[in-house]
C-alpha cells in the first residue's frame, strides 16, 4: 500500500465514510455518551484503543492461525471473544486509573463489547483484503472519525440543551435530526477525497 492510498484510506474513514453517518453503526454509545465533551473524548479514546488493538490481534489470528489450518469459518466467534477480552482490559484499566471518567461513561463502557463498530472493522479488514498497513489505516481512521464526530456532536448537544426546543423534539429527537444534518454536511466532503 502506497503512502498516498494509506492517507486516503485514513482520512476517508475520518471524514467521508464516517461509520456513524454512513453505516449507522455505534449509534447507542454515540447518543449515550455525547452529553459532555469529556465523556465524548473518553469514549472515543476507549473505542480507539479497542478497535486498533482488536484489529491487530484479529488480523494476526486470522492470517497466522485460522487460514493456515483452514478454520476461516471460526472468524466471527474468535473475533467476538478477542473483542470482549479487549473491552474487559480497557474497563479494568479505566476503573483503576481514571475513576471519574469510568463513572461518567457508566454502562456504555462495557457495551463497547457489543458495539458493532468494533466487529465491523475487524471483519472489514479481512473482507477488504488489506495488507497490514491498510488494516492499520482502516483501524485508526474509523475510531478517530467516531471520536471526532462524537466530540463535535457533544458540543452541539450542549447548545441544543440550552435552546428553547419544543417539547416533542427535546432529547433524542432533536439529536437525531442534528445527526441527519451532520450526515448531509459530511457527505458534501466526498468530492474532496
Amino acid at each position: 500500500m502506497t503512502l498516498q492510498s494509506w492517507i486516503m484510506l485514513l482520512f476517508g474513514n475520518i471524514l467521508v465514510h464516517n461509520i456513524v453517518l454512513t453505516r449507522y453503526l455505534g449509534c447507542c454509545p454515540f447518543l449515550g455518551t455525547s452529553q459532555t465533551p469529556k465523556s465524548a473524548i473518553g469514549m472515543g479514546l476507549a473505542v480507539t484503543f479497542v478497535i486498533v488493538g482488536a484489529s491487530i490481534v484479529t488480523y494476526g489470528l486470522y492470517y497466522g492461525i485460522l487460514v493456515p489450518f483452514g478454520l476461516q469459518y471460526m472468524e466471527l466467534v474468535m473475533f467476538i471473544l478477542l473483542i470482549a477480552a479487549f473491552v474487559q482490559f480497557t474497563e479494568i484499566f479505566m476503573k483503576r486509573y481514571f475513576q471519574s471518567l469510568y463513572k461518567s461513561l457508566g454502562i456504555y463502557l462495557p457495551l463497547i463489547t457489543t458495539n458493532c463498530c468494533v466487529l465491523y472493522v475487524a471483519l472489514d479488514n479481512i473482507k477488504s483484503g488489506y495488507d497490514f498497513w491498510g488494516m492499520l489505516a482502516n483501524s485508526l481512521g474509523v475510531p478517530l472519525g467516531f471520536m471526532g464526530l462524537l466530540y463535535i456532536f457533544s458540543m452541539i448537544r450542549q447548545r441544543l440543551e440550552a435552546l428553547d426546543t419544543p417539547a416533542p423534539l427535546k432529547g433524542n429527537p432533536i439529536a437525531l435530526i442534528t445527526i441527519g444534518i451532520m450526515a448531509m454536511a459530511f457527505a458534501g466532503l466526498a468530492g474532496m477525497m
